[in-house]
């Protein structure tokens, strides 16, 4: 990945690093693995795999609307957060894989058939976590319910939320600023079928979900594997399950090398 200098120090940074978090940089690493966060969620739940992964570089993907760039508007569609990462983002250039958690999964996704549209680097793999593959049936769209409702509906679909959510109004509101920027980005995403891609595709699903993730396979002439790990929709936030989900992310990683 090109790099930048920090002014007033002799350290560097990635290009594009505005959009990418990481804990601490690795040279010797043989892989970077970027990572694409769910609805309503943050760079920060990834880059802590650091720890788990080793000899892989792990960076998250930083979205405009939300720490550290609230001062940002949020992206609504599909096609604004692709171009934007196309034009701002170098992946690369070593060996580079994509991950993507729900909404994100489909992000890292359609962000790879573009670097291919476009004769750019691809990822060398593709996981996808707890997304069913495009296209996407449709819900009943819920990304302008009112506070209380659209509360209701996420704890429906996905648990509770914290406590201090319901008990602070403003935090509420910035939170659901959030999943209604995400969630409308679902709820307008238009699947525009094409060629396959031609890399390796590995789908995650927590044994606890009710998804079927074996569509994929249709969208990659790539090897393809399907997992499940323990747990629900949100299995990486158990620590069991999150070693066992990157122990089969470092192995396949590795093989891809």
């Amino acid at each position: 990945m090109a790099e930048t200098a920090l002014p007033g120090t002799g350290a560097r940074r990635p290009a594009g690093s505005r959009w990418l978090a990481c804990r601490e940089p690795r040279p010797t690493a043989f892989a970077d693995l970027y990572c694409f966060a769910h609805a309503g969620g943050s760079a920060g739940e990834f880059v802590r795999w650091s720890d788990e992964l080793p000899g892989v570089q792990v960076r998250g993907v930083k979205m405009p609307g939300r720490a550290p760039r609230e001062h940002e508007p949020p992206f609504v569609r599909m096609t604004d957060i692709v171009e934007a990462l196309l034009e701002e983002v170098e992946f690369g250039p070593g060996p580079f894989a994509f991950f993507g958690h729900s909404l994100g999964g489909l992000v890292a996704h359609e962000l790879t058939r573009a670097l291919r549209d476009t004769g750019r680097p691809q990822p060398r793999r593709l996981f996808v976590s707890s997304v069913q593959p495009p296209p996407v049936t449709a819900r009943r769209p819920v990304h302008r319910l009112p506070a209380p409702e659209l509360v209701t509906e996420l704890e429906r679909r996905w648990g509770p939320l914290p406590s201090l959510v319901h008990e602070d109004e403003g935090l509420r509101d910035l939170v659901l600023g959030y999943f209604r920027a995400d969630m409308e980005i679902a709820e307008t995403y238009g699947f525009v079928p094409g060629t396959p891609l031609d890399i390796p595709l590995t789908a995650f699903v927590g044994a606890e979900e009710d998804g079927e993730l074996s569509g994929w396979r249709a969208l990659t002439t790539g090897e393809f594997a399907q997992h499940t790990v323990p747990g629900g929709h949100f299995h990486f936030r158990n620590p069991g399950a999150r070693q066992e989900l990157l122990r089969l992310v470092h192995r396949a990683m590795t093989a891809d090398r």
